[in-house]
């Protein structure tokens, strides 16, 4: 009964932000009593937290542990965020475009709080992920903005266009290097992570003779 009056609360969401969430709205989308909903959730403050916290929950299960390697938490951040195509706008049940910092605002300050400790921790595990200083923060600026644009209708992509944005952020996630960086890499032999390795990961200038396998 929790899930189902938790996903009406979503759907209310989807459709007319925080406003829409009115415990009689939530009853009668969820097909129960308002006496029935009470029980579980006695205001609307408890609906929003237990959505914050189960959006939440379904999220980190999505991340990988500290034992991942290398750009994995970069990339399971991007995935679990960011659908590899997107909807046609209107289309599906909107449930994917929940608006968590609408959520967040409509439970008051102290569920902010809830959004913004989860977002310290993210962070920490992002800029430990083992990329170039700098490159899993500049993944999440990306996907955060991104997620906005498309939960509040500012021109997100769509089509081809969502499908190549999304490779660039998947490759920066991926290599810890743009496009143009790998170009420049490949065309010069500079190595751009300052790892030691060139970007296919051979070793160069080692004092071993070889570069690339052949010299």
């Amino acid at each position: 009964m929790r899930d189902r009056l938790l996903d009406a609360v979503e759907r209310l969401l989807a459709k007319g932000g925080a406003d829409a969430v009115r415990l009689d709205a939530v009853a009668a989308e969820a097909g129960v009593s308002k006496g029935g909903l009470l029980h579980h959730f006695p205001s609307k403050r408890a609906l929003v937290e237990g959505v914050v916290q189960r959006l939440m929950d379904r999220f980190e299960a999505a991340l990988p542990g500290p034992d991942a390697p290398a750009g994995a938490y970069t990339k399971a951040y991007l995935d679990a965020s960011i659908p590899p195509v997107a909807s046609e706008p209107g289309g599906g049940d909107g449930r994917d475009e929940v608006p968590v910092a609408l959520l967040a605002a409509a439970g008051g300050p102290e569920i902010l709080d809830v959004l913004q400790r989860h977002y310290r921790t993210w962070q920490e595990r992002l800029e430990a992920d083992g990329l170039p200083p700098g490159v899993s923060t500049l993944v999440r600026m990306a996907v955060d903005g991104w997620w906005t644009a498309r939960l509040l209708g500012l021109a997100p992509p769509h089509g081809v266009a969502h499908v190549e944005l999304r490779r660039l952020v998947a490759d920066l996630a991926a290599t810890g290097t743009t496009g143009t960086d790998r170009a420049d890499a490949d065309a010069t032999g500079t190595d751009v992570t300052g790892t030691g390795t060139d970007v296919a990961g051979t070793e160069t200038g080692t004092g071993t003779g070889t570069d690339g396998g052949s010299r």
